[in-house]
């Protein structure tokens, strides 16, 4: 039997789109193999680190942590264009022990923090003072010594070999020799031979692995090819011109080496010497200095308690504060034994900071609404005995993990709270945390068809033919999608198209910063996780979340979240429009308010928090909520899977019906919903009142109830049954009610986060109800950069009755604004002008006063950014009416390019501008008297500038018809009988045509005029003559029969009515 060997050169998927092995099959393999350790080298970076050691060590197998580093050829501060291919060497480092991996992630991190140029660069100098604990080998082919005998430059070999073996010492420096059936590898392997003999420096075996099987080389060959954006035919694209880089067996290796024994030996001597033990689960929360003679525990007590008499105070009406003082020293007990004191004490002074520099903060996220000290403290806003939220569901001590509380602020103002903490923690105990994108089931079809060249169009096809769920396979899709299956047995190219996609899915394909994860340390980071700078210039984490969690160090989520600026900018223009007020608070708006809920039971949502779809618009139309849980229980439900409850949720409402069972405990916890399970709540609150569970044990039949454990689940029915038995349930009622909860657990929904949600979404539905004016401002600032947005919100204007104004270049600011009682269209909101250029353009107009004409604004502003492109936007936009006549004139000159003669300032601007354009002569400024544009046209391009109409309507251009053909006005349609035949015109915003079940064609039309939009229904015998004109922009007058109800007004389509397009 041959010595077993192990490999000390691997890639894995963090190699991001080099490495073809994912790290499960690889140590699976490993395993097979009977190989007792292996080693991650992944390039530059230690992303995969701690799931690499702890699937390793699951499994038996011992794991080596290493990184293939990439050696500057001289400094790595040198950041200019290498005279060679590349500049710079590939070495392979490996931690022995705790010591050498902390140089690691040391050397790792500095190549991206100071040494970053095209990859991240170490250099001998920061070697030579990290090189304690690590051992190193001499890289592949692209290694300084490797490379160098390569050029036959064999005493720089030498050379170089000394100063490895000079930083290193003879018990830690190996000459790497591979067998991968390169040429350039034989001779490489010859040179190093001699290099040992003649500096004793001892061989290794390895065989730089890229993918897991040899059959696996052409999928890592198309892998290179997304790597590099270049095509499988393209014959300078990046190749390893081999098939033997993979994960071979200790006798394929002994085979390869058996000339050199020693060097297959030399891996296990390696693996003996590497004995790092990575600290796991060893919480490190961050140091809250409390003011003496405090500790942690008795300051968060004494905070909490003050600030809960602050809240009872202000509560009307009659209060239980016995259980509120409760509730209080329960959780406070719990959250001290747990040693948590200071994670709520961190987040207190998070919140803190925020508040007291006006930066919008959200009322809550997650489970950790359910905490009463959190509400005392002031990090959330709901009363969570109020609305039976449990403080278990947040944290148990009967499962210990992490608290997690997420923090929502102002999406404007969030990096202000993350400097915040960079400076009160230092940033060296601060940092953002990485996230990796992978290869999903579609993006892999899609990659891999533009390598192999295969038609866009059909690659489009194939990919759309895969189901849109979560983590949805190519392999399940084939199995789910008949048309697939057919498709790819038919058809050879597709079949070899998804099977290398298929064996590509799951690969990490890039890294970035997550959207919210902050992490801060007790020690400065360094020593326990590397870091990285991103895409972005960001500097993260190498770990993402789930691994910081596992080295012990704490995450804070720091959401920018839309709505909280909405909100504020709201109430900021209510207060400006009524000066003389006492200022609007959120503390005034009542949470039972009848034209809010009727705004909600209308399903006018659109703009209002968690409510926008089509599908929530309708459910809210059937629902009819009319109290503030009907809002948590409709975010609640809105989700796959609970979906199917939503029905018998509804009736349950209408009917009021008695609940559907004898045990008199569930009617309190399942009043609120009407008798149906929506919460995981309720399960803990039916554990606890029926069978006798503590909530915490509670908590944890929930857990298991949701990820299905069958022993677990076993052993949680006896109880729960024998304990419900106990206290005076029937056995069958018992064992009916935990089915029942079983089949619910798996949908139950959070309430604590849909309840901190709902005050959110009744937030912002009750100043959309109230004060639509400010609120349609404050919204459609917020998305002035979506026109798709703008456009849609600009049509609930039109129907809320906001007034919207088209921009001027003397009134506009940046953003919407409300002016004489409209909404005037802000500058950044124009294509092609933006946040920057609009900023810049009221800059200019406050030094020098408002624009005269024209010319005047020409002279004034910078010539290389306002170019002609601007230019045309502002003018299709009618920024510029009040300069001209009228829009057509300003366009001629635009269209006249004939070149003037540039100014010296402006002479060596390569970039066309205005001055390749505009007449400098004083005396040829004036506007060419020429014929307007065309109404319809003016409105093209205005629609074109910014997304939406403004001036006027598109169906207005059709007046004198829709007049001769009696049509009526949308707004109208309310005080007409349901039934009634009418006649009626709008433009088509929308189309959504689908199938029915006997697979006719039909289509659902979103048709607007200038006031109001209302839903067409096409049926298929209408559909089958006039699908060819029902296309989005297109103007329709048609009859139809009116259909009214409570859930909202449609019209049935009969017959379309001829208009004349040129009138």
């Amino acid at each position: 039997m041959p010595t077993p060997f192990v490999h000390l050169h691997t890639h894995t998927t963090y190699s991001l789109l080099d490495g073809a092995t994912l790290l499960d099959p690889l140590i699976e393999h490993v395993r097979w193999l009977k190989q007792p350790a292996v080693a991650i080298t992944d390039h530059g970076n230690l992303f995969g680190t701690i799931p690499f050691y702890t699937k390793a060590r699951a499994a038996g197998i011992k794991p080596i942590i290493g990184c293939e580093v990439y050696m500057a050829k001289g400094s790595l501060l040198d950041k200019k264009p290498p005279e060679g291919p590349r500049d710079f060497y590939h070495l392979i480092l490996l931690a022995q022990n705790s010591l050498g991996y902390q140089n690691l992630i040391r050397l790792v991190s500095h190549g991206y923090t100071e040494g970053f140029y095209y990859k991240p660069r170490i250099d001998k100098s920061l070697l030579r003072s990290h090189s304690s604990g690590l051992i190193a080998l001499s890289g592949c082919l692209d290694g300084e010594i490797p490379t160098l005998l390569h050029q036959e430059q064999f005493a720089f070999a030498s050379v170089a070999a000394q100063d490895f073996l000079d930083i290193f010492g003879p018990d830690r420096f190996y000459l790497e020799l591979q067998a991968n059936g390169l040429h350039q590898q034989q001779r490489v392997n010859q040179g190093l031979i001699h290099v040992h003999r003649e500096l004793g420096i001892p061989l290794v075996a390895t065989n730089d692995c890229h993918y897991l099987k040899r059959g696996d080389a052409d999928a890592h060959d198309l892998l290179l090819c997304i790597q590099t954006g270049t095509t499988i035919t393209d014959t300078t694209r990046l190749r390893f011109g081999t098939d033997q880089l993979y994960v071979k067996s200790s006798e394929e290796m002994a085979e390869a080496f058996r000339e050199l024994p020693q060097a297959i030996t030399h891996t296990n001597l390696i693996a003996e010497q590497c004995t790092l033990e990575i600290p796991l689960h060893r919480t490190q929360l961050p140091r809250y200095n409390v003011p003496p003679p405090h500790t942690l525990d008795s300051f968060l007590e004494t905070l909490a308690q003050q600030g809960l008499s602050a809240r009872l105070a202000q509560h009307s009406g009659p209060l239980d504060q016995p259980k509120y003082e409760r509730r209080l020293r329960t959780e406070l007990l719990t959250i001290c034994s747990m040693g948590f004191a200071g994670y709520f004490l961190i987040v207190w002074d998070i919140m803190k900071f925020a508040r007291s520099r006006r930066i919008p903060v959200g009322p809550g996220r997650g489970s950790a609404a359910g905490s009463l000290v959190a509400y005392a403290l002031g990090i959330t806003e709901l009363d969570p005995l109020a609305y039976d939220l449990l403080f278990e569901r947040f944290l148990n001590p009967d499962r210990v993990s992490l608290p997690d509380i997420d923090m929502d602020f102002c999406m404007k103002r969030r990096q202000e709270v993350i400097n915040y903490v960079t400076e009160k923690y230092g940033r060296d105990h601060v940092a953002q945390i990485i996230t990796f994108g992978t290869l999903g089931a579609k993006a892999a079809i899609r990659d891999v068809g533009r390598v192999l060249e295969i038609p866009y169009d059909e690659v489009d096809t194939i990919a759309k033919l895969i189901p849109s769920q979560p983590n949805m396979t190519i392999a399940q899709a084939l199995a789910e999608e008949p048309k697939l299956s057919a498709i790819s047995a038919s058809r050879p190219s597709v079949g070899n198209l998804l099977s290398v996609a298929g064996s590509l899915e799951g690969l990490a394909r890039h890294a970035s910063t997550h959207a919210a994860g902050l992490v801060i340390s007790d020690t400065p980071l360094l020593k326990t996780v590397p870091l990285c700078r991103t895409t972005s210039d960001d500097i993260v984490t190498q770990f993402g979340m789930g691994e910081l969690e596992q080295i012990g160090l704490v995450k804070f989520d720091f959401l920018g979240l839309k709505t909280l600026t909405v909100i504020d900018h709201t109430i900021s223009l209510i207060n400006q429009q009524s000066p003389g007020s006492r200022p609007l608070t959120l503390d005034d708006i009542p949470l039972d308010d009848a034209k809010t809920f009727a705004l909600l039971a209308s399903g006018r949502t659109t703009g209002v928090f968690q409510l926008e779809s089509n599908g929530m618009r309708e459910l809210l139309r059937e629902f009819q909520p009319d109290r503030f849980d009907d809002i948590t229980a409709i975010i609640a439900l809105y989700r796959p899977g609970p979906l199917d409850l939503i029905p018998e949720f509804i009736q349950q409402k209408r009917r009021q019906c008695p609940l559907a069972s004898n045990i008199a405990a569930l009617e309190p916890i399942l009043r609120t919903t009407y008798g149906v399970i929506v919460y995981q709540e309720q399960v803990m609150a039916i554990a606890n009142t029926v069978a006798g569970f503590s909530l915490s044990q509670a908590d944890i039949l929930r857990r298991a109830m949701g990820k299905k454990k069958p022993e677990e689940m076993r052993a949680l029915h006896t109880q729960f049954v024998e304990g419900a038995v106990g206290l005076g349930t029937e056995r069958d009622a018992a064992e009916q009610l935990f089915q029942m909860i079983t089949k619910f657990a798996g949908y139950g929904f959070n309430k604590s986060h849909a309840a901190a949600y709902a005050l959110l979404t009744y937030r912002t539905a009750y100043l959309k109800a109230h004060n639509p004016l400010a609120y349609m401002t404050a919204l459609m600032t917020s998305d002035f950069g979506d026109h798709e947005q703008i456009s849609l919100y600009a049509s609930e204007c039109r129907e809320m009755g906001v007034r919207l104004l088209p921009p001027d270049i003397n009134r506009s600011e940046t953003g919407f604004t409300i002016v004489d009682g409209a909404m005037l269209y802000g500058l950044a909101a124009i294509k092609h002008v933006g946040e920057h250029l609009a900023t810049q353009l009221i800059r200019t107009r406050a030094t020098g006063g408002t624009f005269a004409s024209f010319f005047d604004l020409c002279d004034r502003v910078d010539r290389r950014i306002v170019t002609k492109r601007v230019l045309d936007a502002l003018i299709k936009s009618g920024a510029l009416d009040t300069l001209c006549d009228h829009r057509a004139q300003l366009s001629a000159i635009l269209d006249d390019e004939t070149p003037a003669k540039p100014t010296r300032s402006h002479r060596n601007v390569t970039q066309q501008t205005l001055l390749h354009f505009l007449p400098v002569e004083s005396e040829t400024r004036v506007l060419p008297q020429i014929p307007t544009w065309a109404p319809s046209i003016q409105l093209d391009h205005e629609r074109e500038a910014l997304g939406c109409y403004v001036s006027h309507h598109p169906v207005r251009v059709h007046d004198h018809q829709l007049k001769r053909l009696q049509v009526v006005p949308l707004t109208q349609l309310p005080d007409l009988p349901d039934g009634k035949e009418v006649r009626i015109a709008g433009l088509i915003t929308r189309v959504k045509r689908i199938t029915t079940k006997r697979q006719q064609p039909m289509a659902f039309l979103h048709l607007e005029d200038q006031d109001r939009t209302l839903e067409v229904v096409v049926f298929p015998s209408l559909y089958r003559h006039e699908s060819g004109q029902l296309e989005p922009g297109t103007v329709i007058a048609l009859e139809g029969i009116l259909d009214q109800n409570d859930q909202g007004i449609k019209v049935k389509a009969t017959r379309f009515l001829p208009l004349d397009p040129a009138a």
